[in-house]
């Protein structure tokens, strides 16, 4: 079935369509990561988002359950360049196709991904509309008539309620890919094999504002009982749970329409550990009484170069953020501690006296690199600090 992609400035690709027919609006933006679609596609930050992969060819490995970020894919749509005809893993329970046909998701393929990347490159992040059903000019039009800016897309993704994180201990587990010829007693039906979890000596309270399972499984992976809570949860609601420390999480949309998650924050900082990721991190920004401002195009992808600037270490880091954090803005207690090396906006920083820091990437590398993964050691010795002192 034919498929088009109109950007709300006029240009339109037509390609073919996969995935589910209909039509869909959003932001479109890119992805350079090579691999980890199904990730991304369940990535409750791309909520509101239609998403291109700059990587020629995507489905090869098909989907499976283990790799699900959420519940459900997020986007609102997905743009490739190539479907692999061939779905070829141990692994896969299925097709790309038929992942998103069954969750209705519009895709389309057979568009020139490089020319649309550095269109948006170029001409900076836009709203867009795919569809198998209306003219290019009606597809331009919804595409300038769907709302973004300003949208609060966290209370789209957010739990009802607050929850325990993984009470039988059997989500969290790392896993390794089976090698031998007969599979140990802890194998499950694929052959993944699940190494034992640490226990677990603090209680976390950590706030979802669209939070990834692996951010989950990274925690209580990091010696944290984890309970999870609303975006919406006051300052109140979250010291009353007896948590040791908190967390913040990513999500998606604008920062700055969190107002109520800013005012949560600011009565949290100075009296628990704080840790943020992504949203999570402009959220203290926010709280700390910076204020942050929407990138070109943004930073999405499992390649992109972090600066410590205390250590001068290097780590290549997976990101998914529209949004940065405007170090001018940010009061001289608060140190800027890491910085992205292809642009020099802020990746990291910390309260100089608060037990509160935070990072713009995505340490718990799914997908991506593992470089980060220590940020999780890190506050589990902070929290660790903390209660040793009683602060």
């Amino acid at each position: 079935m034919i498929a088009l992609l109109a950007l709300e400035d006029g240009r339109v690709f037509r390609g073919e369509s996969f995935g589910s027919a209909g039509t869909s609006a959003g932001e479109i933006c890119f992805n350079t990561s090579m691999s980890g679609y199904q990730e991304i596609l369940t990535d409750p930050s791309y909520r509101g988002q239609i998403v291109a992969m700059t990587c020629p060819e995507i489905g090869n490995y098909g989907v499976n359950a283990v790799d699900a970020e959420s519940d459900r894919p997020h986007v609102r749509g997905f743009v490739i360049e190539e479907l692999s005809p061939v779905t070829s893993s141990w692994r896969s329970e299925g097709s790309l196709h038929d992942y998103l046909a069954e969750h209705g998701i519009t895709g389309i393929q057979g568009i020139d991904t490089r020319a649309l990347t550095r269109h948006l490159r170029t001409r900076g992040a836009m709203r867009a509309c795919i569809s198998t059903e209306i003219t290019e000019e009606e597809a331009v039009c919804r595409a300038k008539d769907v709302p973004y800016a300003g949208v609060d897309f966290v209370k789209e993704v957010t739990p009802q309620a607050a929850y325990l994180w993984d009470p039988t201990e059997t989500e969290s587990r790392a896993w390794s890919v089976q090698k031998s010829v007969e599979p140990p007693e802890d194998a499950d039906a694929k052959g993944n094999i699940f190494e034992p979890l640490p226990p677990a000596v603090h209680k976390l309270a950590a706030i979802d504002f669209g939070m990834k399972k692996n951010i989950l499984r990274l925690l209580r992976r990091s010696g944290f009982d984890v309970v999870v809570l609303p975006a919406t949860a006051t300052a109140g609601e979250v010291l009353a749970s007896g948590a040791d420390g908190v967390f913040l999480s990513n999500g998606p949309g604008d920062p700055e329409a969190l107002g109520y998650a800013h005012e949560s924050v600011r009565g949290l900082i100075g009296k628990k550990p704080i840790f943020g990721i992504c949203l999570g991190h402009q959220v203290l920004a926010l709280a700390l009484g910076g204020k942050t401002f929407k990138l070109k195009f943004g930073h999405r992808g499992a390649n992109q170069p972090v600066k410590d600037l205390r250590s001068g270490k290097i780590a290549i880091t997976a990101q998914n953020h529209g949004y940065a954090v405007d170090p001018a803005s940010l009061p001289e207690d608060v140190e800027v501690t890491h910085i992205n090396l292809n642009d020099g906006t802020v990746a990291g920083l910390r309260h100089r006296s608060c037990r509160a820091f935070s990072v713009q990437y995505h340490p718990e590398a799914s997908p991506g690199p593992h470089d980060a993964e220590d940020f999780f050691r890190e506050f589990a010795k902070e929290v660790a600090a903390a209660k040793a002192s009683g602060v």
